[in-house]
């Protein structure tokens, strides 16, 4: 049987709209973070799902609470759903990083798989937890749905993994916060069904709209 899987981005955190890599640090939800969590969750209230996983940061514990407020699931953070820990480069903008630490942000930005930032880890090492965790979710919720909310870096490692994407391919698809994406696991392996929904956020812009 298969697990479908619904694989949700945080929502907009403040360090996001500055512009600030954020990697293990933490971030509070910006209020357009909330707001897309709240979309988040009123489009879930619609869906049966058996079980709420979310990364351990705080802005994805957020998220999945303002979900599972509207729900009724319990919340259960696990680490291996973290994002990549950058680092050094925590809490600096690409223009800083690229300026305090030229050489480390040159590595990280050839997505080289293997580079593990000073103070952080590589891309592979994260990817592996996620996809160790995200195994074991498919595993124990077989032919259930469950929703996981996780992190921009991770979903974007997660995808080429899933599709076979060599993992130093520059990308050329969009992680936005609050998107929806859908996976199967079956028999050890995920297959994409749905990349980047965001219908609900343009369904609220579209009440925000009515409204004024």
């Amino acid at each position: 049987m298969k697990t479908e899987l619904i694989l949700l981005r945080h929502g907009e955190t403040e360090w996001n709209a500055k512009g600030l890599l954020q990697g293990h640090q933490d971030s509070p939800l910006s209020p357009e973070g909330v707001r897309q969590a709240d979309a988040l969750a009123a489009r879930l209230v619609t869906v049966s799902f058996s079980a709420l996983y979310c990364s351990d940061l705080g802005r994805a514990v957020q998220t999945a609470s303002r979900i599972a407020a509207r729900t009724g699931h319990d919340v259960r953070p696990d680490a291996r759903l973290r994002e990549r820990g950058l680092g050094v480069l925590e809490g600096l903008t690409r223009e800083e990083a690229s300026r305090r630490h030229p050489e480390v942000f040159g590595a990280y930005a050839t997505n080289a798989p293997d580079f593990v930032v000073p103070g952080g880890e590589s891309t592979s090492q994260r990817l592996g937890h996620a996809v160790e965790c995200l195994g074991e979710v498919g595993t124990r919720h077989a032919g259930e749905r469950v929703v996981v909310v996780m992190h921009g870096g991770v979903l974007s490692s997660f995808f080429r993994h899933s599709l076979g994407i060599p993992p130093a391919t520059p990308r050329a698809f969009s992680v936005l916060n609050a998107c929806w994406n859908q996976f199967d696991y079956h028999q050890g392996a995920f297959r994409l069904v749905t990349w980047g929904d965001i219908t609900h956020l343009q369904e609220l812009s579209a009440d925000d709209s009515s409204a004024r």
